[in-house]
């Protein structure tokens, strides 16, 4: 009898340990969230965007995506284009970089300074009327620089629901500026802006700030031999526009656009010094050819190495086309005077007029860049410009004013049209890192208590932090 209400007993404990094992097991399952759902299913959820690759990058997702624009986002019910962007995905608990180039998107997972700083993702934009994300047909009135905002809002406004963490708009040279003019339109999108090399042709007629730059950027024995090359090519220009013709003959060149070989050879020419300090460093002033004694061979291999003779024929300008509307109808041109070269030029500077086919009309708009450069002065939060001591287009930079609120000019020493923060000294380099790091809410308590303590959080690639850089036409910056 004992033995039977012993196993009557245990029975019980059992049976209540079961049910109450049961019960909490159904407790964590309806406690569990749901499984969230792939981050691609994700992106494909918000209306509009489509899928045209996912390529394979460890420690990533990488998307090469398609997203539905308006042609014109005043009047939305006219029409949309698809607009390319990329998207390298790390983490949704992880802030975002919002970058472009203001030309074409690349299509290779590709990491900006910023995002390794922060260790984020990166979204990266194709700029409008950049082809394959131009409209069809075309209106050239709906490419400007409010537009191409408006285009950068939609996107953030679309995946701010997946991205929560903080966000940071960035890009070099003309990414810089549509960066810059994104913070201007929409000042609340971003929590900072980090802009390299950004030009700030603020009026246009007035570019005497490029010829101060000329006069005393390097050393005097460079410039002498720069500027001496570039007047050999001139007073030769029988010969090597010969050189020209058959190069033109061999690669398919035609000069519709400019108007003439003539014309195109000297556009190239008159690049030349402007392009060298572009892209090269004065160290490379020592592979410039000796203009006196060089053949007609040297003259024109080193103008080729640093214009490129195939920029101002029509299948140079022809991917260029959007960028030489916007410099001659917003974004402004120099216009350098070169004294060295006499009465050589025939054709003087030429305007971006000149680069883009005549079916497309053009009319500049001098307020555009004035209201940008007053915004800035008066208006910036959180916004870092990088600059580059002997780069050319720095000679009219961004500048901040009195009421601007943590926002800061650098300026890397001895560097060109790629300087960044790496470049930056060590006191300015810290405080950049620090601050792109609390822009993005990331900043180490060990940062916060000491910005000289600032590094970047993600571990370099050499292969994601390449930096692709292309050959950009002398009036491209």
């Amino acid at each position: 009898m004992r033995k039977t209400l012993r196993w009557l007993l245990s029975l019980v404990v059992l049976i209540g340990t079961m049910g109450a094992a049961g019960t909490t097991a159904q407790a964590a399952t309806a406690a569990e969230p749901a499984a969230a759902a792939d981050i691609k299913d994700q992106i494909l959820g918000i209306p509009g965007m489509s899928l045209i690759e996912e390529k394979p990058y460890p420690g990533y997702r990488f998307f090469v995506l398609n997203y539905e624009q308006p042609v014109d986002h005043r009047q939305p019910w006219k029409g949309t284009f698809k607009q390319r962007l990329t998207l390298l995905h790390k983490d949704v608990s992880r802030p975002s970089v919002f970058f472009t180039s203001g030309y074409n998107v690349n299509t290779n997972p590709r990491r900006s300074e910023p995002t390794t700083i922060i260790d984020g993702n990166q979204v990266s934009m194709e700029y409008r009327f950049f082809t394959p994300s131009r409209p069809d047909p075309a209106n050239w009135a709906n490419l400007d620089i409010w537009q191409a905002a408006s285009d950068q809002h939609r996107i953030f406004t679309a995946l701010k629901k997946i991205y929560k963490k903080n966000w940071l708009a960035t890009g070099g040279s003309k990414g810089g500026m549509t960066a810059t003019y994104y913070e201007r339109f929409y000042p609340r999108d971003m929590d900072g802006v980090v802009a390299y090399v950004a030009p700030n042709d603020v009026a246009n007629k007035e570019d005497s700030a490029y010829d101060r730059f000329f006069a005393k950027v390097g050393t005097k024995e460079c410039r002498d031999r720069l500027n001496a090359v570039q007047r050999e090519a001139l007073v030769r220009r029988e010969p090597l526009e010969a050189k020209y013709a058959a190069a033109a003959a061999e690669n398919g060149w035609t000069f519709s656009t400019v108007g003439s070989l003539d014309k195109a050879y000297e556009a190239v020419v008159l690049d030349y010094v402007w392009a060298f300090w572009q892209y090269s460093l004065l160290v490379d002033c020592a592979s410039v050819p000796a203009a006196a004694t060089a053949t007609d061979q040297e003259i024109w291999d080193s103008i080729d190495a640093i214009s490129g003779f195939s920029a101002y024929s029509d299948q140079g300008l022809e991917t260029y086309t959007p960028y030489y509307y916007q410099a001659g109808t917003q974004l402004g041109s120099p216009d350098i005077k070169q004294p060295h070269l006499g009465n050589l030029s025939r054709y003087g500077y030429q305007p971006p007029r000149n680069f883009v086919p005549r079916d497309i009309p053009m009319t500049f708009q001098p307020g555009a860049m004035a209201d940008i450069d007053r915004w800035v002065r008066d208006n910036a939060n959180q916004m870092l410009f990088v600059y580059g001591q002997n780069d050319p287009w720095g000679a009219e930079p961004f500048r901040i004013g009195y009421t601007a609120r943590d926002s800061h000019v650098m300026i890397a020493p001895g560097a060109n049209h790629g300087a960044n923060v790496a470049k930056l000294l060590d006191g300015e380099k810290a405080l950049a890192t620090a601050k792109i790091l609390q822009w993005a809410g990331v900043a180490p308590a060990a940062t916060l208590a000491d910005t000289g303590r600032a590094a970047p959080l993600a571990a370099p690639d050499a292969e994601l932090d390449r930096r692709d850089l292309e050959r950009e036409p002398q009036l491209r910056p």
